[in-house]
This record gives structure tokens, sequence and C-alpha cells, in this order.
């Protein structure tokens, strides 16, 4: 379910209502964590937090010509899923995900290498994604995914 929206208020706005406000608050939630420097942008039909080109021109090695991705988070057919590309390179970061989500959340995690998946808004951890949120600066995310990923 990629959305064709070009900003992150119609991707919101054209989202199921059951889901629109969850994926306000969870918006919310990010700004008011994330680190300073990285841009909120449509990124991938998702609604996405970047590092920009005026700080890391050279992009995303996949597509240089986009900036270098870090989290998203969309409305799919049957959940929310959110993106960390942190948790897929640092498995220290993903460990302690793991093991924190129990704590603020009695649902069953269903969880990939850098997603997880809520199937009822009402289930989203907010405070525990605005802790992993905060965890990582723009310039550790260069630092590790230069070591990680780029060749």
């Amino acid at each position: 379910m990629t959305s064709q929206a070009i900003t992150v208020d119609q991707y919101i706005n054209e989202a199921p209502a059951d889901r629109s406000e969850a994926l306000q608050k969870l918006r919310k939630v990010i700004l008011e964590n994330l680190p300073e420097g990285f841009q909120e942008c449509i990124s991938y039909g998702m609604i996405g937090y970047v590092v920009p080109h005026s700080i890391y021109p050279s992009g995303y090695h996949c597509s240089p010509e986009l900036p270098l991705p870090f989290i998203s988070f969309a409305s799919q057919k049957n959940s929310i899923n959110f993106y960390h590309l942190g948790m897929y390179a640092k498995p220290e970061l993903y460990d302690w995900f793991v093991a924190e989500y129990p704590k603020h959340s009695s649902q069953k995690l269903d969880i990939g290498k850098s997603c997880f998946r809520i199937k009822k808004s009402e289930n989203i951890p907010f405070d525990l994604i605005g802790e992993l949120v905060s965890k990582v600066t723009v310039q550790e995310w260069i630092a590790t995914y230069e070591s990680a990923f780029k060749k």
C-alpha cells in the first residue's frame, strides 16, 4: 500500500479514519524526540525521517539522488509499520528494543530486522518509540551507515 501523497499532512489525511489519529500522534512523538538534523519527508511512499543532502551530500548508496533514510512509518493493509534502520545496523539497539518492548505493551512483538508491525492503533508503544528515536544522532547514524552499508 504505497501512498501517492506528496506531503506528510496529505499522507495522514488520506489514511483510514481509524488510523489517522494514531499516525498523527506517532508523528508528534517522533518530532518531539528526533535529534536535530534529521528531516521529515515522504520517502518510499511513507512518512520518513532522513539525513538531508545538505548534511550528507552522498545520499543513499542505492539511490544517491535520495537523502539517507533513517526512520519511516506507514499505514499498511493490516497494520501500522515502523521502520528504524538503526535497529538493523546496530544489533545492540535492536536487542534493547526487544527487551524493552514487553515493559510498554502486552501485545506480542511482531518484528523483523528493522521493522515492527502494530495491528491495532491503540497498541502503539508511543513512549518506547520516543525513546528509540532519541537514541541515534545524525552523526552517529552517518558513521553507522558508512561502516555497515557503504563499501
